[in-house]
């Protein structure tokens, strides 16, 4: 994709990735427009590059989001961090008008980074295992049960739909440069980067 082509994503202070994005109907999603629209996220979120990309995040109140964790992100990840994610590839599709519901009451914490936050990331806690029910890039219904990092993904975008960003269920004292991340934290199991911290309360 060229620089040309490339979906402009809006950063935070923006208005409308504070407001509630609106539904879409089926025949607006089958549109040529919407088809073209999905194509254009999808190249901008790989060039970002992202696992997700929400319409806000390129100005639009729609409540549309593609999402893919390509087989390569994941496997440049070290195993135990692989399985303490529990992440694993997501191919690529597009959801829409979705509604979550979370399943059970396990929860995990682990670090997040948006593309509307550029450089910045922060553990955000989130529930392990989500139900998601939407339309996909055809407009049929579909439902989506996911565990792990896929559940987190759909948790942040459909976020971004409903008008939040991660920093507003970030463990506050945890929020960081990715720079700094990298550099000291990001080797560490997240309990202990937290516990250091002093960023998850009891």
């Amino acid at each position: 994709m060229s620089d040309g082509a490339r979906l402009k994503i809006v950063q935070v202070g923006e208005q409308v990735l504070r407001g509630r994005a609106r539904n879409l109907s089926p025949e607006e999603i089958r549109g040529e427009p919407i088809q073209q629209l999905i194509a254009m996220m999808r190249d901008t979120m790989r060039d970002a590059p992202g696992v997700g990309l929400a319409a806000p995040q390129i100005g639009l109140g729609l409540r549309l989001a593609v999402i893919e964790d390509a087989p390569e992100y994941v496997s440049s990840l070290p195993e135990n961090i692989r399985i303490e994610r529990e992440r694993s590839p997501v191919p690529f599709h597009a959801i829409a008008n979705p509604e979550l519901s979370i399943i059970g009451t396990e929860t995990a914490d682990f670090f997040e980074g948006c593309l509307s936050l550029s450089g910045f990331v922060a553990a955000v806690p989130r529930a392990r295992r989500v139900n998601v029910k939407c339309l996909n890039e055809s407009g049929e219904e579909v439902e989506i049960d996911a565990q792990g990092w896929y559940a987190r993904i759909l948790q942040h975008e459909i976020d971004h739909l409903n008008g939040y960003v991660y920093i507003d269920r970030m463990y506050t004292r945890s929020f960081m440069t990715s720079e700094h991340y990298s550099r000291y934290w990001g080797g560490m199991p997240v309990k202990q980067a937290l516990l250091a911290l002093g960023g998850r309360p009891d």
